[in-house]
């Protein structure tokens, strides 16, 4: 069955890796028998000189038809006399992957054995890495109130992490369902609780969920980030 892939260049150095992704997706087609169609889409800072808006509608129509779509990256952009407009390629692709329904990014973590001599971290930490980080892509502070003043000569800019409970269960949903299939069933939450409210209320909910996903049985502690970082240099297989 032919799946239909749209293509979103953007600008800058988009359309490089974008034809370079799309590349190795016609060898991998030819080579595993798969039939791939596709549709190339304006986005970003490309889209407002060719448009006049960074998400066009046939740019948006086009990925909600699609089965996939690959994004390429964007400059920051300015046009128009009176007014000052700024389209930001990363928070246009946010925007359209939240229209789209999307709202998780899974980054798989796997430790192939004939790379495991060139790890930069030492074998004996290494251990078992086998891991997924699952991360929120439609809400927080991407898509929060934003604003920009200038007051008396000052500028002043803010930007809104807001996060509300069924936000936070509908990924933390997906995750638990991730760590049930897996082997080593461990889920661990990782936020920034001791500063930030909606850390709070994140980690109090992902908590609370973990009654209802008995399977997931080595569900450990939360991580604040910085510890989570250092946890992944120190000993990744453990996390």
């Amino acid at each position: 069955m032919k799946k239909s892939i749209v293509l979103l260049p953007g600008d800058g150095i988009g359309p490089e890796v974008t034809r370079a992704a799309a590349a190795i997706l016609r060898e991998s087609a030819q080579e595993f028998n798969h039939q791939f169609e596709f549709a190339e889409f304006l986005i970003g800072g490309a889209a407002i000189d060719a448009a006049g808006t960074p998400l066009p509608k046939e740019t948006l129509d086009g990925c909600r038809k699609a089965d996939g779509s690959i994004s390429g990256s964007g400059r920051r952009a300015e046009v128009g006399c009176a007014a000052r407009r700024e389209a930001s390629g990363e928070r246009t692709a946010r925007s359209a992957k939240r229209a789209g329904g999307c709202m998780v990014n899974v980054r798989p973590v796997k430790l192939l054995e004939p790379l495991r001599g060139i790890s930069p971290l030492k074998a004996d930490r290494l251990g078992e890495l086998d891991l997924e980080i699952v991360r929120e892509l439609a809400g927080g502070m991407y898509f929060g109130e934003r604003g920009h003043t200038t007051e008396k000569g000052v500028e002043r800019a803010w930007d809104t992490e807001s996060y509300s409970t069924p936000e936070i269960e509908r990924i933390a949903t997906f995750a638990y369902a991730r760590a049930e299939n897996r082997s080593r069933r461990r889920l661990c939450s990782v936020d920034k609780a001791n500063v930030l409210n909606s850390s709070q209320l994140w980690r109090r909910t992902v908590t609370a969920m973990s009654a209802v996903y008995p399977a997931v049985n080595e569900t450990r502690a939360p991580l604040y980030v910085d510890n989570a970082a250092m946890q992944l240099t120190l000993r990744p297989g453990a996390i």
